[in-house]
């Protein structure tokens, strides 16, 4: 801390004011929103997964939101993973470099102290001073302490410090970017592990229904109730229904593979916890930030306000390199033909010196290097922006997507039970003879259908409230899950 304060006293001990802008962040966008209307309640429907979502606005993020879905293995694996995973780690080595390129910076602050000693022998001639026969060997010992300064009269050097800082905080937010990001992460493969075991158990019910049906169809066909072709119609609908097995346990096992690999593990190593969507709760009040607060949650937005303060103090370097440059050197020493003389009466030396350099004719770099430092301000800005759009956009698109989802499972949860009736009746209806094979067959397709569309409907309404969490920032500014980088001053 003391020589950050010493950086800091050294910097305004000069009168003068940096040259370039100063730099102000931009203020959070007056009329910006999520939605032209008011946010109402999600759709409610009496299945897992299925409860009303009420969105609390203004409300706050906890740091830890993932444990709202009330998982003690999705607690567990996103702590494995925030100790363990090597995007993470190299966030924060980064980070750390990017503040020690500050401390660095801020060296420039200081006077330069060096110590040099030299040891010199040479053979010479007199004969550059009118005595030819006049030569010898001569040993010279010096020792110096050099000592030079360059006052930072226009603030160049402060300038230099400020982009440094800059882009240590650009860091800084793009470490909390990469915590936002795993978490996320963890949660959305946990949520989709869940989905697809979800589907295969699904998968495999209907597999063995459709293989009681084809059984009492061998058991018709023996009896001579009907015809060799329905057997081979239910094989070659089995068949198909099987087929649809193998993808799904694919992806499940690759889903497990990124698990894995998210967690900072091999695949030959998976993490213990396996997820249900049963044994996952939805969160049913959802914080949901001002609008106003969002540029300042979000890492991404923050992240480009750094880049957009670094590119500001970068004018005034450029500009100060226009200016005169000045330098202070002084040096003290002692000179003598042998080491032990060296520091006897009459050996000392010293020299004191002052200079100041002005750019007169660099062929237009110098200039040009301001202009491309103040276009590259102004392609900052229009970045900020962008990203601040993108942010809105994100949370707008996922606050739809939350509305959309609970309609779509109400609408899915009455296909599926509307199908389901349907199948039953038509089984019924088959082992009568009212209705044909394939009358029954189409049944059994409709019911497939919504339920595998069923499973995926609870699977996106868990998914996408995570993406909303993510969209708001993720609430790191309260994150007490992990212990927080700190910086040495």
């Amino acid at each position: 801390m003391s020589r950050r304060l010493l950086a800091v006293v050294a910097a305004f001990a000069l009168a003068s004011c940096a040259v370039g802008p100063d730099f102000k962040a931009p203020a959070a966008p007056a009329d910006a929103g999520y939605t032209p209307e008011k946010l109402a309640d999600t759709a409610a429907t009496d299945v897992a997964g299925g409860g009303a979502q009420h969105f609390n606005s203004g409300e706050d993020i906890p740091g830890e939101w993932w444990s709202l879905f009330h998982s003690p293995a999705l607690d567990a694996l996103v702590k494995e993973a925030l100790a363990h995973n090597p995007d993470l780690t190299a966030a924060q080595a980064s980070l750390r470099e990017a503040h020690e390129n500050t401390l660095a910076t801020e060296g420039n602050f200081f006077p330069t102290i060096g110590a040099e000693y030299t040891h010199t022998r040479e053979k010479f001639s007199g004969a550059a001073f009118g005595q030819p026969n006049n030569h010898g060997f001569l040993s010279l010992n010096t020792g110096e302490v050099t000592v030079g300064y360059a006052p930072d009269v226009f603030g160049g050097t402060r300038r230099q410090v400020e982009a440094s800082e800059a882009a240590e905080t650009y860091q800084r937010f793009q470490l909390e970017a990469a915590y936002l990001t795993l978490t996320s992460n963890v949660v959305a493969a946990a949520v989709q592990e869940a989905s697809l075991r979800a589907q295969i158990a699904a998968t495999q019910d209907i597999v063995k229904a459709e293989s009681d049906q084809l059984d009492l169809l061998n058991q018709q066909f023996q009896l001579g109730a009907v015809a060799r072709s329905a057997v081979l119609q239910q094989t070659a609908t089995l068949a198909q229904e099987k087929a649809t097995l193998p993808p799904l346990q694919k992806q499940l096992a690759q889903q497990r593979n990124r698990i894995a690999a998210l967690a900072g593990r091999f695949p030959n190593h998976p993490p213990d916890e396996t997820f249900d969507l049963a044994t996952l709760t939805l969160p049913q009040a959802l914080p949901v930030s001002l609008p106003s607060r969002l540029v300042e949650q979000r890492p991404d937005v923050r992240a480009a306000e750094a880049t957009l303060h670094q590119a500001s103090a970068e004018i005034g370097v450029a500009t100060a390199n226009m200016l005169p440059q000045f330098n202070l050197t002084g040096d003290i020493g002692t000179e003598a033909t042998t080491i032990g003389s060296m520091f006897a009466a009459g050996t000392g030396i010293w020299s004191i010196a002052a200079g100041v350099t002005q750019p007169l004719f660099h062929g237009g770099t110098l200039l040009h290097e301001k202009r491309a430092a103040e276009a590259a301000y102004d392609a900052a800005a229009a970045q900020y922006r962008s990203t601040v759009l993108s942010s809105f956009q994100n949370v707008a698109d996922t606050l739809r997507a939350l509305q959309s989802d609970a309609d779509a499972l109400q609408a899915d949860t009455a296909a599926e039970r509307s199908a389901n009736e349907s199948l039953s009746l038509a089984r019924d209806q088959y082992r009568l003879g009212a209705v044909s094979l394939i009358e029954l067959l189409n049944a059994e397709t409709t019911y497939e259908q919504a339920r595998i569309a069923l499973v995926q409907a609870q699977a996106a309404r868990y998914a996408d409230t995570a993406a909303l969490f993510e969209a708001l920032g993720g609430g790191w500014w309260h994150r007490s899950d992990v212990a927080q980088t700190q910086t040495q001053e």
